[in-house]
């Protein structure tokens, strides 16, 4: 091994080098004196080449050391004994600390996977008592018990944590193990109290509950004459359900009433003018155009669900402010999301996605759309699916198809394998890939659960009904396999645990759309037409563009609520709405010839899951470019090749994948050719 992280390192890490902040200090019996001290005992003992590694490791424990720890001589005697110069002994520890971790995190993952099952999966009612132990945390007390016996400050005091910036400049000629280095000195940087971890688990949990039962039965909507438009048993989970029957609906002559209707149950959402009565129950009729209620062949007054959603928004704001005051830098969570999980500066992200709603190209797209309408376009065209031909073939015929091919999650079990050769995965990698999955029937829309250790299995859910799995669950889950296969590869064929993982979730997000995107294939549907792969680009483009304006909204409310942390939940949506008609003004207005519409708020992953939507968008980007780099070659073997890079920073890892840097350019570069030739 290289002796990078054993000798004085370049001038711009030793000038940046972490120092004990004015708020650590005061929690800390530990003062600049003594780290001073400290490090000079060290430099002494070991040498100028150990400079860097010395004065990182020592200011990052001091940081980190509190009273109940020891005096300031139990810290140097500590820092003394246990700062690692040898090489070998180095690597020694690491390779412990692989194995012990991935053991560890491993079991604690499946205890929580086991306590949510019945959450996350179709398992019949939720009993209180599941509520309970999915809001429980397994792993709340592992952080504070590490602290006390010590180990979080072996690791603190010899793998030195880097700042992006550094991981940037440096990481372009660190080896994989030296990755994996640098990964283990990302774990220790705040001290948080398990009280504190298990509340925020409680939260979240409470969150992704609301949502996962926040169904809206279809059948029971009705129109301004007392019409039903939808199937009897029909229930749309919102958001994910009542946006994919919009979609689904451009293939109906009656369509468009049936996407208006949906397209005022999303309003109602938003607004929250919404009937609690109708939230999950088929008792009642409701005209979501008036509001107007009915049981029975009689109105009923109609209760509105008011605040919920955003007291969910809000409880999770409220739940991740009480861990900023640990963090020394990261002391917000929209720097926690952005520098730490995402690994790219918000700054970024922002403009990449402005650049892509104001270009001029989405409007030359939103005309044709219109020309093929044939009609002015709605704000619910932003889920127009024209371009994806499905092969000549209705939603009604591929239902039929996916229910006789699945009837069961475990149907698509024991057909995993074959998908896998399908898209030229060798025999011996698509057994071992589909091994390591397990298809279970969601409760929600469906999801996939990474594993936590080699040992164990990914999971994937998609909704399964009692006569099979419909195309609209199909395609979710052939979505959600790409995660599994993500997760596979990125698990197992990493040089170490590590560096096990992808940049961030939008690059797993890239490998499932490209999974999706082969669904018909998979079922053994050829595309016949010519204009597909024009088709192909106008579909994603125009995908990404709705993925844009609420990615915007979510991290605009959330700088909202940062400049506002006192604001009550009626507070907070008024600002939501306000931000998602601001959104829209900005870049949908012109396009859709109509102001002030809130729809951009509608995403459900913004009560559930805080700041993740902008993995959607910033995934196809990386989709897009991925399937440009390997529209010449093998399909599985670059897959492979490149998803078992690891948990590298996402500047490397595109560069290592594909030579070049995140970017809007190639597919404005296809859409110009497309809208060329599609009429």
């Amino acid at each position: 091994m290289k002796k990078l992280f054993l000798i004085t390192l370049t001038a711009i890490v030793l000038a940046s080098c972490s120092t004990v902040t004015k708020d650590a200090m005061e929690t800390s019996p530990i003062d600049k004196k003594t780290i001073d001290l400290v490090i000079d005992k060290l430099m002494e003992k070991h040498g100028s080449d150990f400079e860097f590694r010395v004065t990182r490791g020592v200011n990052q424990t001091a940081s980190l050391w509190r009273e109940s720890d020891g005096t300031a001589a139990d810290f140097e005697n500590f820092c003394m004994q246990r700062f690692i110069a040898d090489a070998k002994e180095l690597d020694l520890v690491f390779d412990r600390l692989a194995n012990n971790f991935e053991y560890l995190y491993g079991y604690l993952g499946r205890i929580s996977f086991e306590f949510n099952r019945q959450i996350h999966e179709d398992r019949g009612p939720i009993h209180p008592i599941d509520q309970i132990f999915g809001a429980y945390s397994p792993g709340a007390h592992v952080q504070q018990d590490f602290y006390a016996n010590k180990l979080a400050f072996i690791i603190t005091l010899n793998f030195p944590n880097y700042s992006l910036k550094e991981k940037n400049t440096l990481g372009k000629d660190w080896t994989n193990r030296q990755w994996g280095y640098a990964r283990l000195g990302d774990m220790y940087t705040a001290r948080i109290p398990a009280k504190i971890l298990q509340e925020n688990s409680k939260v979240y949990s409470e969150g992704r509950l609301y949502i996962s039962e926040y169904n809206i039965f279809a059948d029971q909507l009705r129109n301004n004459d007392g019409q039903k438009l939808f199937p009897d048993g029909m229930k749309l989970l919102s958001h994910w359900n009542i946006r994919d029957e919009i979609k689904s609906n451009y293939d109906y002559d009656n369509g468009l009433e049936k996407q208006e209707m949906l397209y005022n149950v999303m309003l109602r959402i938003i607004g929250q003018d919404i009937p609690k009565q109708v939230i999950n129950n088929p008792a009642y009729q409701w005209n979501p155009l008036t509001n107007q209620l009915m049981q029975d062949g009689k109105e009923v007054a109609a209760e509105p669900e008011g605040t919920i959603r955003y007291e969910h928004l809000l409880g999770n704001f409220n739940a991740m402010q009480k861990l900023d005051p640990y963090y020394p830098t990261l002391d917000t969570y929209i720097k926690r999301r952005f520098e730490s999980s995402m690994e790219i500066p918000l700054e970024e992200v922002e403009s990449l996605f402005r650049e892509y709603a104001a270009s001029p190209l989405i409007r030359e797209a939103g005309k044709l759309i219109s020309q093929r309408l044939g009609r002015k376009l709605r704000p619910f065209d932003l889920w127009y699916n024209g371009f994806v031909g499905r092969a000549g073939i209705s939603e009604d015929q591929l239902d039929k198809i996916t229910k006789s091919k699945y009837p069961t999650a475990e149907a698509m079990n024991k057909d995993l394998p074959r998908i896998l050769k399908a898209l030229g995965y060798d025999s011996k990698t698509a057994e071992f890939i589909a091994s390591k999955v397990e298809v279970d029937a969601a409760r929600g829309s469906g999801h996939a659960m990474r594993a936590s250790m080699r040992d164990m299995t990914s999971h994937l859910r998609t909704r399964v009904a009692a006569d099979g799995m419909d195309y609209k669950g199909y395609n979710i889950a052939v979505h959600e396999f790409g995660h599994n296969v993500e997760q596979t590869i990125s698990l197992h064929m990493v040089d170490n645990h590590f560096i096990n993982g992808i940049p961030n979730t939008a690059f797993t997000e890239a490998l499932a759309f490209m999974f999706q995107k082969r669904d018909l294939e998979l079922l053994g549907i050829k595309q016949s037409d010519p204009m597909m792969e024009h088709l192909d680009v106008l579909d994603i483009f125009w995908d990404n563009y709705e993925m844009m304006g609420v990615s915007l909204v979510d991290m605009k409310v959330w700088e909202w609520l940062y400049a506002n942390p006192n604001a009550n939940a009626e507070e907070l949506k008024a600002a939501v709405i306000s931000i998602a008609k601001d959104i829209w003004n900005e870049y949908y207005a012109d396009v859709f010839g109509e102001k002030d519409v809130p729809l951009l708020a509608i995403y459900s992953h913004m009560i559930q899951s805080p700041l993740y939507l902008m993995n959607y968008p910033y995934g196809r980007l990386i989709m897009y470019q991925l399937e440009d780099y390997i529209a010449d070659k093998n399909f599985a073997e670059e897959t492979l090749r490149i998803f078992s890079i690891g948990s590298i920073t996402p500047q490397h890892w595109m560069q290592k994948a594909v030579g070049s840097q995140i970017s809007n350019e190639p597919i404005f570069n296809a859409v110009e050719k497309a809208l060329k030739v599609v009429k």
